[in-house]
């Protein structure tokens, strides 16, 4: 009897202490802490699909995939270049940042997945299609215009719609062949979709993203009110084609932009995310209820900080990921945590050259950090990050500046710069007015090891910079970079591995790794 008593206590300690352990171990909001703004999502069985903005980045529209909502992972693009324009290339003295495609459309249609986006940039807007999401490739389908913040939905009658626009929405159905738009079709849905946000409307209504529930339409917008904040608004009808009724849905800490997802046991979530500062645009996710007929979005009108889902596992490597560049198939086998800024030059970047590093080697002079190609960019991650580097310098050409960045219009570096045949460690500012020195020394070792530490906790977005000469000795180098989050660049920070030459094209470095952590291992003060 003892034996079987304490067979029961046991047993009731291990259930209740493993049920309590799974109580407390909730997912949390963010789901992600970087930057990946505008997300559109499909289920699919048991598997959920993201698509993201990256705009001037290359490869880009980012698909992620998740089976629990909270833990996801990079496994493929819709693109590898969006197109060949000189501000995509950044030739001629143009440049695509904060604009390249924008907020995308996901969808699942008779066994064929699509992602729909645009860009001015081009003057299109693009249909991608793939029967494998994960390891398929694309066919793609462009036409014009450029249809702002588009959403498309197959509905059950086998026409295809598309909404589009901001403040006056516009509807209009879809040729089959996705070559455009019905123009016969084409209408205003809602002359003025800010209205349930007041008259004093500074950003007018968009992001559309519409749904069907038990048969009733939901359509999704962002709106922003003079004086208030990023506010959700959603609308319904019983036909596609309205007429809509509408109300304001959320209006939290400017938490917005979004739809909803539903998962295989019947529960309901919504999908939006928040301007955060210098780390970008981070998702969140809320629980959904249903009154009346109408999606309920939050608790008691707010978002939670913790979720009914599995706890999440961080997002490395799913999101960001080191790299220590040994390769055994391929010269082109980057992680997909990787993305160029703007369009890559394949011929002046290697993987083989020398095994075991990345080489990056200079094809024509550039006046700063911004106006280069091939600077290869992961997100930064918060609340704190950092990211370190081996660089060996042996092969720099006179002029030539290379290292590690955090890159926005306001941006910083580290690295080393070969100034007359003499070779320095230097820190350096820079913005659109160009680039300024904050400290420099000399170097006579072919290696130098390079950090970038942030620190987005409470806003408070700062990084500094440091050097080691042995990888273990670290030493913090020039300012204090002050991080901001601005539109031109319209994108949260990244790290940035570059080089480009200033006098001599022909040179290059060879980086050694890239390795990120979600921790500091350095001081900031």
């Amino acid at each position: 009897m003892r034996k079987a008593h304490l067979f029961v206590q046991i047993t009731i300690l291990l259930f209740f202490g493993f049920s309590g352990q799974s109580q407390m171990k909730k997912a949390t909001n963010p789901i992600i802490f970087a930057d990946v703004p505008d997300a559109s999502m499909v289920r699919v069985g048991d598997n959920y699909y993201m698509s993201s903005t990256t705009m001037h980045m290359s490869p880009g529209v980012p698909i992620m995939k998740s089976t629990d909502l909270v833990n996801w992972k990079i496994v493929n693009y819709a693109y590898d270049r969006l197109g060949e324009v000189d501000a995509l290339n950044l030739e001629n003295g143009k440049n695509a940042y904060g604009r390249g495609s924008w907020a995308s459309c996901i969808r699942y249609h008779n066994g064929t997945f699509y992602v729909f986006t645009f860009a001015a940039t081009t003057g299109k807007t693009y249909v991608y299609s793939t029967n494998d999401i994960e390891n398929g490739t694309w066919k793609v389908q462009t036409f014009e215009p450029s249809y702002h913040d588009l959403t498309v939905f197959f509905d059950d009658d086998g026409k295809i719609y598309m909404i589009w626009g901001n403040g006056k929405l516009m509807m209009a159905e879809l040729k089959a062949d996705f070559s455009g738009i019905k123009e016969e079709t084409k209408k205003v849905l809602l002359e003025n979709a800010s209205a349930p946000a007041g008259e004093n409307i500074m950003l007018g209504a968009e992001g559309s993203q519409l749904f069907k529930v038990n048969g009733k339409y939901y359509l999704f917008n962002i709106t922003w009110p003079q004086g208030g904040m990023r506010t959700v608004l959603i609308y319904r009808s019983d036909k596609i084609t309205g007429p809509y009724e509408g109300k304001v849905a959320l209006q939290d800490r400017g938490i917005a932009q979004g739809g909803l997802i539903d998962t295989p046991d019947g529960r309901w979530f919504s999908y939006l995310f928040r301007d955060y500062g210098s780390v970008g645009r981070i998702p969140y996710l809320l629980p959904v209820a249903w009154e009346d007929g109408w999606p309920v979005l939050g608790v008691d009108g707010k978002v939670p900080d913790t979720l009914d889902l599995p706890s999440g596992k961080g997002w490395i490597p799913g999101i960001v990921n080191s790299d220590e560049f040994k390769r055994k198939k391929t010269d082109r086998e980057l992680p997909l945590v990787w993305q160029w800024n703007h369009n890559p030059v394949d011929s002046l970047w290697s993987l083989s050259h020398r095994k075991g590093f990345l080489r990056l080697i200079t094809g024509r002079t550039d006046n700063s950090l911004v106006e280069t190609r091939n600077t290869l960019t992961q997100r930064t991650i918060g609340p704190v990050c950092e990211g370190t580097i081996a660089m060996d310098i042996s092969n720099m050409n006179e002029g030539d500046k290379a290292g590690l960045a955090l890159l926005q219009k306001n941006y910083g570096w580290a690295g080393v710069a070969n100034v007359k045949g003499n070779k320095k460690i230097v820190m350096v500012l820079g913005n659109n007015e160009g680039e300024k020195i904050m400290e420099e020394l000399p170097i006579d070792q072919k290696t130098v090891y390079l950090k970038a530490a942030c620190d987005f906790t409470d806003l408070k977005d700062v990084a500094s910079f440091y050097y080691s000469l042995d990888n273990k000795e670290w030493k913090k180098i020039g300012s204090e970079l002050q991080m901001s989050y601005t539109l031109p660049h319209f994108m949260g920070y990244r790290f940035g591995l570059f080089n480009y030459a200033t006098k001599n094209p022909g040179g290059y470095v060879d980086f050694d790794f890239f390795r990120i952590k979600d921790e500091l291992t350095v001081s900031l003060d």
